[in-house]
C-alpha cells in the first residue's frame, strides 16, 4: 500500500488517543501542519505528525489529503504566523475567512496568495521565518504572549495551552522543534548543572512521586519560570522547585534543567 499524506486545513483540530470524539484531546494541529496517515477507518484517520512525530487520531473531515511531493516541500516551509492574536486567512473560492493561531504554518506567498493542496487562500497579515538567532533576546518576550492562557490538557494556543504545548510553541517562534510531552523534551538539549547558572530560555523539569517527569516550564532567570499550571503564569523557582505565592506553598519538585540553544 502506498504511503498517504494529509495537511490540516482549519486553525486548530483536536489529536485524541483513540479514534472517539469522546476520547482525550492529547495535542492539536495548527494550520498548515502536515503528516503521514497510518490508517483510516472511514471515519478516523491515524496520522504521525511530521513536526514532532506524535501519533493520534484526527477526524476524516479535519484534513486535506496532499501528494508525497508537497508532504516534502512542507518540511523546508519554514515561514509561520508571528505572536499576535488577531491572525487571518482568506479561502479565495469561497471568500471565507479561515482565522488563525500564532505559529501556524504559511507556504511562501506571491503576492500574498498560496496554495495548500488545491485550495488558494490569501493571506490578511505578515510572516516571518524563524531563526534562532534572536532566541536569547527574544524568547521572553514570546513566552509571555501566552501569559495568562488557559490550561487545557493537549492544547497549543493562547485559548489553551498545557505545559509542554507552551515549550513546544515558543520554541517553535525560533525554528526550534521540541518533542510533544515533557518527558520527551528533557531528553533533548544539554544539561545544566545547578540552577543558579540557569538561563532565560533553558527549560525546566519537574517530577511527580514516581520519580516520572510530567511538568516543564521555561526559565526567565534563575530565580523566575513561566510555565502552564491552571494558566500561563510566572512563579518563583529554587533549588526544590516551583514556589506559588498564592498558595503558599511549593507545586512541582525540580528534577533536571536542560539548555537546547547553547
Amino acid at each position: 500500500m502506498n504511503e498517504q499524506f494529509g495537511v490540516c486545513n482549519l486553525s486548530l483540530v483536536p489529536i485524541r488517543t483513540e479514534p472517539s470524539d469522546k476520547s482525550e484531546m492529547s495535542s492539536q494541529l495548527l494550520f498548515g501542519d502536515h503528516f503521514t496517515i497510518l490508517e483510516n477507518t472511514g471515519k478516523w484517520l491515524k496520522i504521525l505528525t511530521a513536526h514532532d512525530e506524535y501519533e493520534g487520531w484526527i477526524d476524516i473531515k479535519q484534513f486535506d489529503e496532499i501528494e508525497h511531493s508537497l508532504f516534502v516541500a512542507l518540511h523546508d516551509l519554514n515561514t509561520i504566523l508571528g505572536p499576535f492574536v488577531s491572525n487571518f486567512i482568506t479561502k479565495v473560492s469561497a471568500n471565507e475567512k479561515l482565522h488563525l493561531v500564532a505559529g501556524s504554518n504559511i507556504p511562501n506567498t506571491l503576492d500574498k496568495f498560496f496554495y495548500l493542496g488545491n485550495t488558494k487562500y490569501k493571506l490578511e497579515g505578515e510572516t516571518f521565518r524563524p531563526t534562532i538567532d534572536n532566541f536569547r533576546s527574544s524568547v521572553i518576550e514570546v513566552a509571555k504572549f501566552y501569559l495568562n492562557a488557559p490550561y487545557l490538557w493537549g492544547g497549543k494556543s493562547v485559548f489553551g495551552i498545557d505545559c509542554s504545548g507552551l515549550t513546544q510553541m515558543v520554541f517553535r517562534h525560533f525554528g526550534l522543534k521540541l518533542r510533544r510531552d515533557a518527558y520527551q523534551q528533557a531528553e533533548q538539549g544539554e544539561l545544566v548543572a545547578f540552577l543558579q547558572g540557569a538561563q532565560g530560555g533553558d527549560l525546566a523539569f519537574f517530577d511527580n512521586e514516581d520519580g516520572r517527569i510530567t511538568h516543564v516550564g521555561i526559565m526567565l532567570d534563575n530565580e523566575r519560570i513561566i510555565h502552564a499550571s491552571g494558566q500561563v503564569r510566572i512563579d518563583g523557582i529554587d533549588n526544590q522547585g516551583i514556589f506559588d505565592k498564592g498558595l503558599n506553598r511549593y507545586t512541582h519538585k525540580l528534577r533536571i534543567i536542560k539548555r537546547i540553544v547553547v
